[in-house]
């Protein structure tokens, strides 16, 4: 039977609360395109793409008039490049970031992830040649996304890969200068990383996915804040049984209509990824959300807090409303994505210390955070260890995706535009790391008892 009253919240979710589906992302396996032949292997790999897309934006874009729920993002991941293009004899793999970004354009997709490698425990000769040409490749292309994954859990940490990605990013930056180092919003270094996150730019299709699957993001910070508006001075459990029910409304409108495009292609559905996803957006703030639950500004005491509640109960409303739940599923804190965000380290509230701790119990980790383009490789580096030792620690993915804006000190603004929206540039710790950096070698992997 059609119930009128939940056909008119979801209208209303969708025209004033900025509910939609923020990413649908086909994930597509290349493992049968690798080659000895370069060239042959990038013919494979492009081919291979547009056959399995050719029907996918479209689909998409009549899935979204049908039920009425924007599809913002559509995107494709791939198999990490360095274990296709490992295979040949290619010395530098720019040209297989190109085919990628060809590929993206035929098919009409806003990104595609998957230059990346996965570096945990040690490197291949085909990881190295992948992550030495980083820089080239975002610089000479407009769709690719990278993502490196340094440390694990059972692991540990690449300190050699950690080290490396300080320069790297230095050098993305370097070579994006004249558009505020904007590569490096597309270099995403993880700890922990996730097979089937639609998310970018840390999506890639792993090894372990099927031949093809169809992965969905979907996001609604302003349906979360404004069900927390109509419970004001209640107290916390009822604030987290409103999140949860929320949650679980937002999951099922967002898996009818993905399970919808997975029929159409005929390609598996693989996860619902429940996100609240910011924008730059009034209305679409997760730095809000903490705010309507009690604070002052976010950064203030008690976000940490909130935080985690906020993240854990949008996890049990989605896992009550899809046996699919999975990614990167929580709350997203990328500050220059996140108009809160932006306003709070404007106030001085928020600063990369207590983003760190915000991010032992987000969804991922520092996102989208600009820093001073002087701001030294091992700084960078430094930082990317902090955060992969809270991801390794505490079993949870981690990520750091830091925008060295070259030319740009504290008191400036970069603007990526569009989604990626704009950012303060935030003061890291003037004290040196280097020597720390400089050992190199392995952080062990963590005890799994005698937990504390």
């Amino acid at each position: 039977m059609i119930n009128y009253k939940n056909i008119l919240e979801t209208i209303n979710m969708v025209d004033k609360l900025k509910f939609d589906i923020r990413t649908i992302t086909m994930g597509i396996s290349l493992l049968d395109c690798a080659d000895t032949d370069g060239q042959k292997s990038r013919n494979k790999i492009y081919d291979k793409i547009t056959r399995l897309s050719e029907h996918f934006v479209e689909t998409a874009e009549k899935t979204e008039k049908e039920f009425g729920i924007p599809i913002i993002n559509k995107r494709i991941s791939v198999t990490p490049v360095s274990l296709i293009a490992g295979s040949c004899n290619d010395t530098d793999y720019v040209k297989f970031a190109q085919t990628l970004d060809k590929a993206a354009d035929t098919a009409g997709v806003d990104f595609i992830g998957g230059y990346s490698a996965l570096v945990q425990k040690g490197f291949t000769k085909g990881d190295l040649i992948l992550i030495n040409s980083i820089p080239e490749a975002l610089a000479s292309t407009e769709k690719v996304c990278s993502s490196i994954n340094v440390a694990s859990t059972k692991a540990g940490i690449n300190m050699d890969a950690i080290k490396l990605m300080g320069k790297i990013v230095k050098d993305t930056a370097y070579l994006t200068r004249d558009n505020n180092s904007i590569g490096c919003a597309k270099l995403v270094i993880f700890a922990n990383a996730v097979e089937d996150n639609p998310f970018m730019a840390g999506a890639f299709h792993g090894p372990g996915q099927p031949e093809a699957s169809i992965n969905v993001g979907v996001s609604g910070p302003g349906v979360v804040k404004n069900a927390l508006e109509q419970i004001r001075g209640q107290d916390f459990t009822s604030v987290c049984e409103t999140i949860k029910k929320t949650a679980f409304k937002l999951t099922r409108a967002g898996e009818v209509v993905a399970k919808e495009i997975s029929q159409i292609l005929d390609i598996p559905f693989g996860i619902m990824d429940l996100s609240l996803a910011p924008t730059a957006d009034i209305g679409d703030s997760v730095a809000r959300i903490l705010e309507e639950i009690g604070l002052e500004s976010c950064g203030a005491h008690g976000t940490t807090a909130a935080l985690a509640l906020l993240n854990d109960a949008v996890k049990k409303g989605g896992i009550m409303a899809s046996s699919n739940v999975g990614g990167l599923s929580g709350a997203f804190i990328p500050v220059s994505e996140d108009e809160g965000m932006i306003n709070a380290v404007n106030r001085g509230s928020l600063v990369i210390e207590k983003l760190e701790a915000m991010t032992c119990v987000c969804s991922v980790g520092l996102d989208m955070i600009a820093i001073p383009g002087d701001t030294k490789a091992s700084t960078i580096s430094a930082i990317m260890a902090d955060e992969c030792a809270i991801g390794v620690i505490n079993q949870k993915t981690t990520a750091v995706r830091l925008i060295p804006v070259y030319g740009k000190s504290l008191g400036d603004t970069a603007e990526f535009g569009g989604l990626l929206g704009r950012a303060p540039i935030m003061p890291v710790s003037k004290f040196s790391s280097d020597k720390f950096i400089e050992r190199g070698g392995k952080i062990p992997a963590p005890i799994h008892s005698f937990k504390n």
